[in-house]
Order: structure tokens, then sequence, then C-alpha cells
């Protein structure tokens, strides 16, 4: 069974840089329309960045200039740039994409499991 796995999570100062990884367990076929979310403790999750698979990307308006969405198609993996981080930016980070595990397979929507990221003051 396929999982997403993020990384790059992390403990940095405010107006530090992170860069968070989204990639599968295993090889699959593909992965579209990818988004990035963050929950942090006593608050629902919240939506920060998606990568559609026509190119089209989109941010939550408090990360607007200081994140990045991006993804290598070859390689199958979603990658989310942070830079000038600030606490309030402090949460847990989960990638939610579509995956195809095999050509002409079922196209399936994944989570993963989150990578922490604090930024202290």
């Amino acid at each position: 069974q396929v999982q997403l796995v993020e990384s790059g999570g992390g403990l940095v100062q405010a107006g530090g840089s992170l860069r968070l990884s989204c990639a599968a367990s295993k090889s699959i076929f593909s992965m579209n329309n990818i988004l990035w979310y963050r929950q942090t403790p006593g608050k629902q999750r919240e939506w920060v960045a998606s990568l559609v698979s026509g190119g089209a990307t989109n941010y939550e308006e408090s990360v607007k200039g200081r994140f990045t969405i991006s993804r290598d198609s070859a390689l199958n993996t979603g990658y989310l740039q942070m830079n000038n981080l600030k606490p309030e930016d402090t949460g847990v980070y989960s990638c939610n994409a579509d995956l195809r595990t095999t050509s002409g397979g079922r196209l399936n929507r994944y989570w993963g499991q989150g990578t922490q990221v604090t930024v202290s003051s």
C-alpha cells in the first residue's frame, strides 16, 4: 500500500527557511494536484498552498510571497519552500495528492502523516 511521507520539518528561528518534501513510500505512476496543509492543536487544519496538474499555484494569503509550492514530476515528489518563517507558521504540515500507482490504475487521494515545523521568536 502506497502512502505519502513528508520530510524536512524542524525547529528554526524566525526569518529562517525550510523546504518540505512530499514523496510516495514506493514507486508510483504519477502524482498530481498537490496541496499542503498545516494544523496546530486547537485549530482546524488550514490550507496553505496548492499546485494543480495544469501548473496553476495558489496560496493562503498569509504565506503569499514567502512560500513556494512545486513538484518534480520525474521524481513524483512535491515540495513546499518556506522562507522568512514566522512563529505563526508553526504547525504540523501535511501533503495531500492524487496518486496513480500504476498506468491505467485507480486514481486515489492520499494524505501524509505530517512533519512538524516549529518557528521560534
